[in-house]
């Protein structure tokens, strides 16, 4: 008799991917008919659905395999296929093969982004990412376009800006600078009164123009990363930028270990 202890799929963590992966679509649909902002915030909509379907699988303990691979399956459309034709249906289709050049240069960053991710996780420092994530590079574009929407830009008009910030979305997405994860961040502790009043500030700050905050918070994590190594370590090199990263990076590794001593004293 076969085994059918490990048959089938856990069904609410992956329904949370397909949503997920829904959203991606909807985005790519929705450019190819003109509806960009409705694309846009589509691109939002895979984030929430992304950060849900792995903390839900572990708080249900039905983390899997399959999962894991669907999950990345489900992010290389919605953070990587639909940002960039987003881009390129919104601001990129004057500008010929420049143009499908710098969306491409999006899509297989974001391609490789998440193969490194996923052979990296056994040794990875899970304070920081390496390289831009793909969410967070996705969150930068599809900001831009929904940015554009919102103040009335034709992003034909300045399609060599669209095209520099996709490309370099992609291109730092394969790059070496560090980027806080957060995941250090103790959800389960206490926390003064004050800190709800700031969430709900932030709320309001993002209610009253969610474009333009969103894409402004998503821009400055993106430049955060070049600054957040550059800083780290006592000379700059062509490793901490790009290349074959050297897990040994004793200055940098030196400068994480104290500072998350002093924040654990």
């Amino acid at each position: 008799m076969p085994d059918s202890k490990h048959k089938g799929i856990y069904l609410l963590p992956n329904l949370l991917t397909t949503a997920g992966l829904f959203s991606g679509f909807y985005a790519v649909v929705s450019a190819m008919n003109g509806h960009f902002e409705a694309a846009a915030i589509a691109i939002f909509v895979a984030m929430i659905f992304d950060g849900l379907d792995g903390r839900v699988a572990r708080m249900t303990n039905t983390q899997s395999d399959f999962g894991a691979e669907y999950d990345s399956m489900a992010d290389m459309i919605s953070f990587g296929i639909a940002p960039a034709l987003v881009a390129y249906s919104w601001g990129l289709t004057d500008m010929g093969k420049l143009g499908w050049l710098a969306s491409f240069v999006y899509v297989a960053g974001a391609a490789l982004r998440l193969a490194r991710f996923n052979t990296q996780l056994s040794v990875a420092d899970k304070r920081f990412f390496q390289g831009l994530a793909s969410p967070a590079s996705a969150a930068l574009v599809a900001g831009l376009v929904w940015v554009g929407v919102e103040y009335d830009i034709k992003g034909t008009d300045y399609g060599p800006i669209v095209a520099f910030i996709t490309a370099a979305a992609g291109l730092l997405m394969v790059s070496n600078f560090k980027y806080n994860s957060f995941k250090e961040v103790n959800w389960h502790g206490k926390v003064p009164f004050v800190a709800l009043l700031v969430v709900m500030l932030v709320f309001v700050i993002v209610a009253t123009q969610p474009s333009l905050v969103l894409f402004i918070v998503f821009a400055l994590y993106a430049i955060a990363g070049p600054i957040n190594t550059f800083r780290s370590v006592d000379k700059v090199e062509l490793k901490h930028v790009v290349g074959d990263a050297d897990d040994d990076d004793e200055d940098f590794r030196a400068d994480a270990e104290q500072e998350h001593k002093d924040k654990a004293d």
